[in-house]
C-alpha cells in the first residue's frame, strides 16, 4: 500500500495549486495525486476562450512541480476511510496519508437523453471532441447562455459554425447581468452571426440518422451536435461516505479543514465562509481554485493561514470581456456606472447597504479596487458608488 505524507484527490487547478503550496512550506515531503482524467493537471479556461482564438495549444499545462510528487492517472478514488486514513480506488488500488485534500471539483449536469452527440463541456477530451466537431458539423446547438454556454458559442462562431444558442431566460447571462445588458447580448450575438432563442427549453432529445431533434417549448429544431452547458455539482460523494459535512459542496473552516482534522478540501468542491461577503460560498473559477488550492498545501504543510480571499472570475464573448468580482446576482440592488452604455463601465451589486460584488465590464485593471470596496462596510447608496471604480 502506498503511503504519502500527503494525498491529493484530483488532478485540476486546485490540486496543482495545493503541490506548490505544500512545497513551500515542506520540500521533501512525498505526495501522491490521484487524477481521474490520463492527463497530468491543466488549465481549464483556454479549452473556451484562447485555444478557439490561436493560443498554443501546450500554454494548457500547469507544469506541477515533479519534485517528490508520484502521479496516479486515470485512477478515480471510490471510497474513503477516516479511522484507517486510506483512500481506495477503482480497481482496488489503496493508498494511506497523513494529510489528504479533497480536490475532487464537480460533474457537469447532463440531460435525460443519452446520446453521443451531447457533449458536456468540462475536460480537455470534451476540447478535443468539440474541436473536431466545428471541422465536422455543420450547425451545432449550445444549450445554456450562462458562463461556459456563452462562451462556446462565441467560440464556435469565431470558427465560421452555425450556432443556435438556446436558453431559458430572457437574456444571455440572465441571472447575472442587469437585464439591459443580458438583452444587449442578445441582439450582440446576432450581429456576430449566433441564432440565439431565448426563454426556450428543451422537453425531449431524440437521435435519428445523425441529427439530434429537439423538442422545444416553442416548436422543433435539428442540428449535427449540442453542447450542454448546464452547470455542475459537485462531487462530494467521498465526504459524503466519510460522514464529512456537505452543505452544496465539502464544509470547511477557515483553515480549510474539513471535520476531520487531517483532511482538507478545495476548489469547485469546497465550501468556505468568506467575511467580507458575510457568507458560506462555493466558487466554481480559476482564481478560487488556484488561490485556494495554494493556501490548503500551505496549510496541509503546517502553516496555519486563514483563508479570506474574494475570488473573481472574467470572460471572453467575441470582442467584449469581463471581470467580476464577489456575487453578481441580478435579484440583488444592482447599480449601473457606465462609461458607454452596454460597451464600458462598472456594475455594483448591492445587498443591505453593502457592496457584495463588481461586474468590471471592458474596464480592466480594477480587481484590486473592487475588491477593497466589498471589504468595506458601507453602508452605500447605490448613487455614493458613481465614479467610485474609474471605467
Amino acid at each position: 500500500m502506498p503511503h504519502y505524507t500527503y494525498l491529493i484527490i484530483g488532478g485540476g487547478m486546485a490540486a496543482d495549486a495545493a503541490v506548490r503550496g505544500i512545497r513551500e512550506v515542506d520540500p521533501t515531503g512525498s505526495i501522491g495525486l490521484l487524477a481521474s482524467e490520463p492527463e497530468l493537471p491543466y488549465n481549464r479556461p483556454p479549452l473556451s476562450k484562447g485555444l478557439w482564438k490561436g493560443e498554443a495549444f501546450d500554454s494548457i499545462w500547469c507544469h506541477t512541480p515533479e519534485a517528490g510528487v508520484t502521479f496516479h492517472r486515470s485512477c478515480t478514488a471510490r471510497s474513503l476511510d477516516l479511522s484507517a486514513k486510506t483512500v481506495t480506488a477503482e480497481g482496488g488500488a489503496t493508498f494511506s496519508f497523513d494529510k489528504l485534500l479533497l480536490a475532487t471539483g464537480g460533474d457537469a449536469r447532463r440531460l435525460p437523453t443519452a446520446s453521443q452527440r451531447i457533449l458536456y463541456f468540462r475536460t480537455l477530451a470534451d476540447y478535443r471532441k468539440l474541436r473536431s466537431w466545428s471541422e465536422s458539423e455543420e450547425r451545432i446547438c449550445v444549450l445554456g447562455g450562462g458562463f461556459i454556454g456563452s462562451e462556446i458559442a462565441a467560440a464556435l462562431a469565431l470558427q465560421g459554425k452555425r450556432v443556435t444558442l438556446l436558453f431559458a431566460e430572457a437574456g444571455i447571462g440572465g441571472r447575472i447581468f442587469p437585464e439591459g445588458l443580458s438583452l444587449f447580448l442578445n441582439d450582440y450575438y446576432r450581429q456576430k452571426g449566433v441564432e440565439v432563442l431565448a426563454r426556450q427549453t428543451v422537453s425531449s432529445v431524440e437521435e435519428q440518422q445523425g441529427l439530434l431533434t429537439l423538442q422545444l417549448g416553442q416548436g422543433r429544431l435539428s442540428v449535427g451536435a449540442m453542447v450542454a452547458g448546464i452547470g455542475i455539482s459537485p462531487n462530494v460523494g467521498l465526504a459524503k461516505e466519510a460522514r464529512l459535512a456537505v452543505e452544496n459542496g465539502i464544509v470547511v473552516d477557515e483553515l480549510l479543514r474539513t471535520g476531520h482534522p487531517d483532511v482538507y478540501a478545495a476548489g469547485d468542491v469546497a465550501a468556505f465562509f468568506q467575511p467580507a461577503l458575510g457568507q458560506r460560498l462555493r466558487f466554481e473559477h480559476e482564481d478560487n481554485a488556484r488561490q485556494m488550492g495554494l493556501a490548503a498545501g500551505r496549510n496541509m504543510a503546517g502553516k496555519e493561514a486563514k483563508y479570506d480571499h474574494i475570488p473573481f472570475f472574467y470572460s471572453d464573448l467575441f470582442d467584449l470581456g469581463y471581470e467580476a468580482v464577489g456575487l453578481l446576482d441580478n435579484r440583488l440592488e444592482v447599480f449601473c456606472d457606465w462609461k458607454e452604455e452596454y460597451r464600458s463601465g462598472v456594475i455594483f451589486y448591492l445587498d443591505r447597504r453593502r457592496v457584495r460584488g463588481v461586474l468590471l465590464w471592458n474596464v480592466w485593471g480594477q480587481v484590486d479596487a473592487a475588491r477593497a470596496l466589498l471589504a468595506e462596510p458601507g453602508p452605500f447608496q447605490a448613487a455614493d458608488l458613481r465614479g467610485r471604480i474609474p471605467a
